[in-house]
């Protein structure tokens, strides 16, 4: 599998206290293409989020490996918000260094 170039799961995490489903989730969020980010509308209601995203449970959690504990559409969004400001962020900086050492055509 080839490493995503965005790199949000080693981001800081403020006054969060990390477990293997935080970690996992902002993982996540590093292999979602970035077009498909930008797509993300936070007026969206819940079921409009849960259809974009395609990966969640009937029963409303998000289907993630390797999880402790289920990811709710609030902790989604929370994390999700944080993950795009991170691109926001470096989005220039990393885009221009893959396309210098032929990573993205």
């Amino acid at each position: 599998m080839e490493q995503p170039i965005w790199n949000f799961e080693q981001e800081p995490w403020g006054d969060e206290r990390p477990d293997e489903t935080s970690i996992n989730l902002r993982a996540y969020f590093d292999r979602m293409p970035d077009e498909k980010m930008r797509q993300y509308s936070p007026d969206w209601s819940d079921e409009e989020l849960v259809e974009w995203d395609g990966n969640f449970r009937e029963d409303g959690a998000l289907m993630i490996a390797c999880c402790e504990r289920d990811v709710d559409v609030g902790e989604y969004r929370r994390v999700l918000e944080q993950a795009r400001a991170y691109r926001n962020r470096v989005r220039g900086t990393l885009i221009r260094g893959a396309l210098i050492r032929g990573a993205l055509v």
